[in-house]
């Protein structure tokens, strides 16, 4: 899934091919990723962009008064094209959703796709972002000036819950995923199943500069590449999600996984839980 430093990049990659060039036609494919119908997409054709901002995990095209709002959910992608065919594409069980032209040159633009059976994809043509119920409950940014330690001191008091899940929350923080929740836990040395009410002042500041250098170095990897080598270098640049069974960079012991019904999470037992491995329900059901 494109978590925050993917969509960042995709934000300035478009911003650079889209600002102050004219949207000429918009196709959209499959039904089920388009989830407004007032205004129509059709009344961004015509329309030159002034910008492609993200939310969270969102990307925000403004055109005008109007916002061609993306999110890609876990298989979504989007493909930057030169010689789009100047047919209209039609329908079918392909992974094709959204197809945007420019008006000069015509061949050029960009696709949406989305892989897989999970038809999560979504778009919104809208005259605020905040319209978007997902824009609309985002919690603070942890890139903006404003996210200081004390704001993240703040989300995190009273919280009962693991810090895994609390990092992933798109309503306490906006942007962090699966991968980099992993990420920012495996820096800071802390367990995903450690009580976020629980952490020491201490804690929170290593948390919290954890949290910011993650995602910066990954914005930073990320920072000029072309939209379809993004994926590559995020998966090049994670040391713990996705590699269970390979040695921690960090101290050589065997990356841990803990699996769940439409996830995993990976962490390093010897950084983050004293040496002891995390209760693996249900691998521990599977093995009786």
């Amino acid at each position: 899934m494109p978590e925050l430093p993917e969509v960042e990049a995709l934000s300035a990659f478009l911003g650079e091919h889209l600002a102050g060039r004219t949207v000429g036609r918009i196709h959209p494919v499959a039904v089920s990723a388009l989830k407004t119908y007032a205004p129509p997409l059709s009344e961004l054709e015509g329309r030159t962009v002034d910008a492609v901002t993200r939310h969270g995990k969102f990307l925000d095209v403004t055109a005008g008064d109007l916002h061609l709002v993306v999110h890609l959910a876990r298989a979504g992608w989007l493909r930057w094209r030169e010689n789009l065919p100047p047919e209209p594409p039609h329908p079918g069980k392909g992974p094709l959703a959204l197809r945007l032209h420019l008006a000069d040159p015509a061949s050029t633009g960009f696709d949406l796709t989305e892989a897989g059976t999970q038809k999560r994809l979504a778009v919104y043509c809208v005259h605020d972002p905040a319209e978007v119920p997902g824009i609309a409950r985002l919690g603070p940014d942890p890139l903006d000036p404003s996210f200081t330690r004390e704001v993240l001191a703040g989300l995190l008091s009273g919280e009962r819950r693991r810090l895994k899940g609390v990092l992933r929350d798109q309503g306490v923080i906006a942007g962090v995923g699966n991968a980099y929740s992993d990420e920012v836990l495996h820096a800071a040395r802390m367990s995903p199943y450690k009580l976020a009410a629980s952490l020491s002042e201490e804690e929170v500041t290593v948390l919290y500069e954890a949290l910011g250098g993650t995602l910066r170095e990954a914005v930073e990897r990320s920072r000029g590449l072309a939209a379809g080598r993004l994926k590559a270098e995020k998966k090049s640049g994670l040391r713990v999600h996705g590699r269970a069974g390979q040695s921690c960079p960090v101290c050589g012991d065997t990356i841990r996984e803990v699996s769940f019904s439409d996830s995993a999470l990976q962490y390093c037992p010897t950084c983050q839980t004293g040496g002891k491995p995390l209760a693996d329900r249900r691998m521990s059901k599977l093995l009786k």
